[in-house]
Parts: C-alpha cells; structure tokens; sequence
C-alpha cells in the first residue's frame, strides 16, 4: 500500500474551505431567521455538519454569526462597487449605485434579503457586536456616496455647497426604506417607485450649464 502524507499547509487549506464553506451555508440562516431565531438544528441542516464539526471551526454560535454577516455584507458590498466601474460622472455613479441596491428587492446578493438592515433591527442593544458591524457597514455604504458626491463637487458635476454626506443619508434611508416595505408587501414596486425618484433626485442635483 503507498501511503500518501498530507504536509500541514494542506491540512490547514482544506480547514479554511471548510470553515469558509460553513460561513457560506450558514449566512443565509442567519440573514433569514436572525441571530436568535437561527437554532444550531438550523445550522446543521444547513452545513450538513454535526455540532461538533461547526464547533470544531467555530468557538461560539456568536462567533460563525459575525464571520457570517461579514461574508453576506460582502456581497452586498461586492455589487455596490462593481456598480461604478466604467461610471460616465457622479450622475451616473450615482444612478448606477442605485440599481445595484434596488437588484435587492428582486435578486438579493444573499438570500434573506440585506444583511445590513436585517442585523441592525434586530441586534439593537441586544447584540452589540453584531450592531457595531451593521453599523460599520453602514458608515461604509455613505463613504461609498459621499465619495461619489465629492468627486462630483471637484469635477464641477455637482455644486459645492451640496453636503455629501446628508445626500448619502437622504439616499442610503430611502433604499432601505423601499427593501423594508417590498419584504413587508411582497412587491418590488415600492422599490421601483423609490429608485426611480432617486435617480431624478440625483440628475437635479447636476451643475445646469456651468453654474454651480
């Protein structure tokens, strides 16, 4: 018999994709049912794995609920940025940023809809640990504007008194907003009818010809 020999750089790279395979299986669980209500049966119907294999990677449901957040709001954030490549001016990458949002409502990033917005209803002041990262998020996605916004300002796109940060705002509560009640009423219209205000929202914040 030839025995084969497994060096520990190869044992540890097949534990990492497991451990990111559970993440993966595990994060819509979480996304859909919430820290509390994802049970550990859930978990391993999920995974396919018994306690002790999720435990074996996981030292605490806690802790495979933040790496699965992260990795859900990953994606999210994957789709909001791939939104501005090749982007015309702040307008467009503004109205791009927009609709890769409003996908959310027909064609989630993660199943369970935004991990953001679910995480941050639910942890509150029950989870700080998972509010700190919704927030995080948060604070993230209005860089993510305000950048554009900014950008817009020096390249005489937008005028320069607007406030990138209160258009981030105004833009980033009515996309969540409009996800919270297309979930509530099973209808991506009302996500729709908000994606396309903001759009018009966005051109009428454009420079018209040459005055700021």
């Amino acid at each position: 018999m030839v025995r084969t020999t497994t060096t520990k750089g190869e044992r540890t790279t097949k534990g990492e994709r497991t451990r990111q395979r559970i993440v993966e299986l595990a994060a819509p669980v979480f996304n859909r049912q919430g820290f509390a209500g994802a049970s550990l049966r859930d978990l391993i119907g999920a995974t396919g794995l018994e306690k002790g294999g999720i435990y074996n990677h996981f030292g605490s449901k806690e802790q495979l609920a933040l790496e699965s957040y992260d990795y859900a709001i990953s994606r999210v954030s994957e789709r909001l940025a791939r939104s501005q490549d090749d982007a015309t001016d702040a307008v467009d990458g503004l109205t791009r940023m927009i609709g890769a949002f409003a996908q959310n409502a027909r064609r989630p990033a993660i199943e369970g809809g935004c991990p953001m917005m679910n995480t941050a209803i639910e942890a509150d002041d029950t989870n700080i640990q998972l509010r700190d990262r919704a927030r995080a998020s948060m604070t993230l996605w209005h860089r993510l504007v305000g950048r554009i916004v900014k950008d817009g300002k020096a390249a005489g796109t937008f005028a320069t008194d607007i406030d990138p940060y209160a258009i981030a705002s105004t833009i980033t509560a009515a996309l969540e907003g409009a996800l919270m009640l297309s979930r509530l009423y099973d209808d991506p219209a009302h996500m729709d009818r908000v994606a396309e205000h903001l759009v018009a929202y966005a051109e009428s914040l454009r420079v018209k010809d040459g005055r700021s």
